[in-house]
Formats: structure tokens, C-alpha cells, sequence
């Protein structure tokens, strides 16, 4: 085997989140916000939860509103560690 495929085969799998954008006003950078629901253990309501990501898109394709999904890499910067992988959805006009 080569090296590229070896490293593939080492390569733990990337982890994928589905969010909204939430704010494009930086260059090359997204904030994703990624909602989750949880049921509580007590009481069992359901609850739901977001987390921000920061997101790099080299393009600059996505805007505020669009579904993007997003995916773990190495860290690009202090708060970058995802990427947008692909635009699900664009947000209506």
C-alpha cells in the first residue's frame, strides 16, 4: 500500500452536524448553530439545545439562514475546528 491510503485507514471518522448560519460577517468564516433536542432525566420534558460552531467556507457560498452541514478537521484557528462541508438548504429571500 502507499502512504495516502494507509493514512485514510488510520484516520478516525469525521463527525458531521447539520446547523443554520447564524452570522457571515467575517471573511472565509461561519458561525453554525446546531440544535439538539434532550429529554430530562427527571422530569422527562423535552428540551432544546443549541451550540455555536465557527466554520471555515473558503468559497464564501454560504450566507445568513442557509442549512449547511459541517464537518469536524484539524484546527484552522484559535475557534475554527469544522468546516462546511456541503449547503443543504439556501434561506429564502
Amino acid at each position: 500500500m502507499n502512504e495516502k491510503t494507509e493514512n485514510t485507514e488510520k484516520r478516525a471518522k469525521r463527525k458531521v452536524l447539520r446547523g443554520v448560519v447564524v452570522s457571515d460577517k467575517m471573511t472565509k468564516t461561519r458561525v453554525v448553530s446546531v440544535d439538539h433536542v434532550i429529554r430530562h432525566a427527571v422530569y422527562a420534558k423535552t428540551l432544546r439545545r443549541h451550540r455555536k460552531f465557527y466554520a471555515h467556507d473558503e468559497a464564501g457560498e454560504s450566507k445568513s439562514g442557509d442549512l449547511v452541514e459541517i464537518t469536524s478537521t484539524r484546527p484552522l484557528s484559535a475557534l475554527k475546528r469544522w468546516r462546511i462541508s456541503r449547503i443543504v438548504e439556501k434561506a429564502s429571500k
